[in-house]
């Protein structure tokens, strides 16, 4: 369910750019083919036969708003330089200059490698007895903005999460193949015999002496004491031992919803240890508030997850209570036909 909301999100996306993107062009918001009217400003003695010349880039506010329909206003002044070649003069304004919209948009479709507006000179008029000249410089078209932003974002996205992912196997084969270790050495089943009677109160579901209640006990020491790495296999693993008690592999028993609601809860002792990396020995201000606030969602978590259970909905839909039901029918229609 979740991956077809996503697609929908991303659909939908799609298609609001599409149709912004479809009206910008409609009203020509970037104006492709018109130039821009700026004045530019040389420094005392400059050569025009030099190939780079430095230069302050001034727009007139008003010009500005009335040349593409928006109420921001330029800045007083940019940084920026001339360049002369063979194929034309080039307009190029300081990296990272602060261009108010839509030429900060433009920028990124006529920019180079360090973000630099650029634009070609289509006209260039010297003021007599001054260093000053008047041009219009004309900039690459924009072409379907937000599509392009979107797409750019999907794609960055796909490889921050490849990077995640692969970053994490690591992580999880290592865990994993410590999970091993601990259960094939015993370890496992001395956790669940001294951890139960904590446990089982929560989990009543599960049976006397199950490996899960090991993984589980481990999943959740993990999160307290700020382990989210090593909590993310502990927690696959707990889920996977309580889908082997699962008759519905469709459908969540109270017992996967109850280890979900306190996972989610992420109740912690310990500060992560990116919190820590980050604020240092200042992070002790912040352990007090952080077990405060933890343990009041653990509360609020197994309180909801426990009264769900005993709504009527829900427990309709509980798949060891239809298990349940159907071993007692089957079991009646089994004595009833050996009584007949």
């Amino acid at each position: 369910m979740l991956n077809y909301i996503w697609a929908g999100l991303i659909i939908s996306s799609l298609a609001f750019a599409l149709v912004s993107d479809i009206r910008d062009t409609a009203n020509d918001r970037f104006r492709n083919d018109d130039p821009l009217s700026v004045t530019l400003e040389y420094p005392e003695g400059y050569r025009p036969e030099a190939r780079s010349v430095p230069v302050r880039i001034r727009i007139d506010p008003e010009r500005y708003r009335s040349f593409y329909g928006v109420d921001e206003t330029p800045a007083d002044g940019y940084q920026g330089s001339v360049i002369r070649t063979q194929r034309g003069t080039q307009l190029r304004f300081g990296t990272g200059a602060p261009l108010p919209d839509p030429l900060s948009r433009i920028r990124r479709f006529s920019s180079s490698a360090d973000d630099e507006l650029q634009g070609t000179l289509v006209t260039e008029t010297p003021t007599p007895d001054s260093s000053e000249s008047v041009a219009a410089v004309q900039f690459s078209p924009v072409r379907f903005p937000r599509l392009h932003d979107i797409t750019q974002a999907a794609f960055d996205f796909a490889e921050t999460a490849a990077e995640i992912a692969l970053g994490l196997i690591g992580v999880l084969a290592l865990f994993l193949g410590l999970l091993k270790i601990a259960e094939a050495g015993g370890l496992i089943h001395q956790i669940v015999r001294v951890a139960e009677p904590l446990i089982h109160p929560f989990f009543p579901e599960i049976p006397k002496g199950h490996p899960a209640i090991g993984m589980i006990v481990l999943n959740l020491s993990a999160n307290v004491l700020g382990l989210g790495n090593a909590a993310t296999p502990l927690g696959i693993k707990a889920m996977e031992e309580l889908q082997e008690l699962n008759p519905s592999p469709d459908t969540a028993t109270n017992s996967m919803v109850m280890l979900l609601a306190m996972n989610t809860a992420s109740v912690q002792l310990v500060p992560p240890a990116l919190l820590v990396a980050v604020m240092g020995l200042q992070v002790n201000e912040l352990i007090l508030p952080i077990i405060l606030v933890t343990g009041s969602s653990l509360i609020i978590a197994v309180t909801a997850a426990k009264f769900l259970q005993r709504l009527p909905g829900y427990r309709r839909s509980d798949p060891l209570r239809l298990a349940a039901e159907e071993v007692d029918d089957a079991a009646s229609s089994h004595s009833t036909s050996e009584d007949t």
